[in-house]
């Protein structure tokens, strides 16, 4: 008998959205440290796929370092 109670990894996409809906949120080196991808493909996935799951994505700079924090639509 096969066990049904599998968990399902979390994608690449998944792992953005985590991290951005941390209090902190998240810094572009802490997500392409995450999903082991270049800079342009996070800024791309935030500014396309994670908009479209509903996400409003705003960033601020503090202390010199650049924080980006994710939000859901209503």
């Amino acid at each position: 008998m096969t066990d049904t109670t599998s968990t399902k990894t979390p994608s690449k996409l998944d792992q953005l959205e985590a991290l951005l809906m941390r209090k902190n949120g998240a810094s572009i080196a802490e997500m392409m440290e995450a999903t082991a991808w270049q800079q342009h493909s996070v800024r791309g996935a935030m500014a396309g796929a994670l908009r479209k799951r509903g996400l409003v994505i705003t960033s601020e700079k503090a202390s010199g370092a650049r924080r980006y924090h994710a939000g859901r639509t209503s």
